[in-house]
């Protein structure tokens, strides 16, 4: 939450000349603010169509490149998590230091209402060890700008894939 998935996956996706999808972005453009649904309808709601909007983002680029940004907390899904496994996983590693000024300058997270840092702590403290877990690549965003680390993910990847294609023969 608040390490830029989005800008860097945008950086990804076009420096490598594939789509880019934001989840959030999807939930947003067919069901209104996450924030409002939220308020609506509360969180197990906001996860389940977060849960579907992430299966079938997953299941349309199935065979084919694509940069898919996750909100902080679908990792939490049992079934992303499975979905997930067929996918390279990248945990865009931060710490508080580097999400605060972010968080202050964003009110629009309904779970960090009231205390944003300390709601933040706590969710990472929880999503952390799941995050950990799923990653294929970590990549350390504490530092540099969004270009500067979409060319350090970008050549993560290439290492990756190169392991990867020696396993496999």
């Amino acid at each position: 939450m608040a390490v830029g998935k989005s800008a860097i996956g945008h950086q990804l996706a076009q420096q490598l000349g594939v789509p880019f999808v934001d989840t959030d972005a999807v939930i947003v453009g067919n069901h209104g603010s996450i924030a409002d649904i939220f308020a609506g309808r509360g969180e197990h709601a906001f996860r389940e169509i977060e849960a579907r909007t992430v299966a079938s983002v997953v299941e349309d680029a199935a065979g084919s490149a694509a940069v898919i940004s996750l909100g902080g907390g679908a990792v939490l899904d049992s079934g992303t998590q499975q979905l997930l496994g067929r996918c390279t996983v990248v945990y865009l590693e931060c710490d508080a230091d580097t999400v605060a000024g972010r968080i202050a300058r964003n009110s629009g997270r309904p779970l960090l209402a009231g205390d944003a840092m300390a709601r933040w702590t706590a969710l990472f403290a929880t999503r952390k060890p799941v995050y950990e877990r799923l990653a294929n690549l970590v990549l350390d965003v504490r530092h540099g700008s969004v270009a500067e680390l979409g060319r350090r993910l970008e050549a993560a990847l290439r290492v990756f894939a190169a392991a990867k294609q020696e396993v496999e023969n």
